[in-house]
């Protein structure tokens, strides 16, 4: 039977019976991929730790018709992320991001961004980033890629600039706070500035960063409301990360 393959991420895997793991793959070429891994939770298998999550594989397998799940008959390793999934906080904010990448990513369908942005993300932090702002990093151009992610710079009535100003409750702009009703989810003052940063340049690694934490922690708040109002549920990792 004809193989294809894929240049992919790992984005999780489950075990199946005694011997077997199903895995979740992005691909930069066809999307998401869900494939059975037979034999992959046996000693000394051919698969190694080229299925642990967050790593770059090559991946080979085939298909039949009228089943979801490809058979994965081979994965070389390209690129392993391991490391920085030591300490919990990065492995749960990295589950975090594939829990989305799975939710909004369409199935056999070229996400040649999206790819990218996981992978710069992933090098960020393995360069000795910081997590939060590599979190917000992530959580803004995710919104852009999605077309979720509204004009903030000025009052969707009267527009004025936003010095703050607050989600609408559709979470299609914002309001200023002589137009609003509800001051329920603030957009900080310095969320354009971040946004702007977020177009001309790559998530930074062991460096000074351009905005101070508590500017990003209220950044990410608003990034973060649109994201669970879009998904219409709160991601299952994001409630362990707001605790740390």
């Amino acid at each position: 039977m004809p193989t294809d393959q894929a240049e992919a991420i790992v984005l999780r895997t489950m075990n199946v019976g005694d011997q077997d793991k199903i895995a979740v793959f992005f691909s930069r070429d066809k999307g998401i991929l869900r494939g059975m891994a037979k034999g992959a939770r046996k000693f000394g298998n051919r698969f190694g730790s080229s299925l642990e999550p967050m790593s770059v594989v090559r991946v080979f397998y085939y298909e039949k018709e009228r089943r979801d799940l490809v058979t994965v008959s081979g994965c070389d390793l390209v690129e392993s992320f391991f490391e920085i999934q030591a300490q919990p906080e990065t492995a749960f904010l990295l589950t975090y991001f594939a829990e989305l990448v799975e939710e909004f990513a369409p199935a056999r369908a070229r996400e040649e961004v999206l790819y990218r942005l996981l992978l710069s993300v992933l090098h960020s932090l393995k360069e000795g980033g910081d997590r939060a702002f590599a979190a917000a990093y992530f959580e803004a151009w995710f919104l852009q890629w999605n077309g979720l992610l509204p004009d903030l710079s000025a009052c969707r009535k009267c527009r004025k600039p936003l010095v703050p100003g607050w989600l609408a409750p559709k979470r299609d702009g914002a309001y200023c706070a002589d137009c609003t009703s509800l001051k329920k989810e603030e957009v900080p003052a310095e969320t354009q500035a971040f946004l702007r940063w977020t177009k001309k340049n790559p998530p930074p690694g062991a460096c000074v960063q351009p905005f101070a934490p508590d500017e990003i922690a209220k950044i990410r708040k608003t990034l973060q409301a649109m994201i669970v109002y879009h998904m219409e549920r709160e991601p299952r990792t994001l409630n362990f990360l707001k605790m740390k």
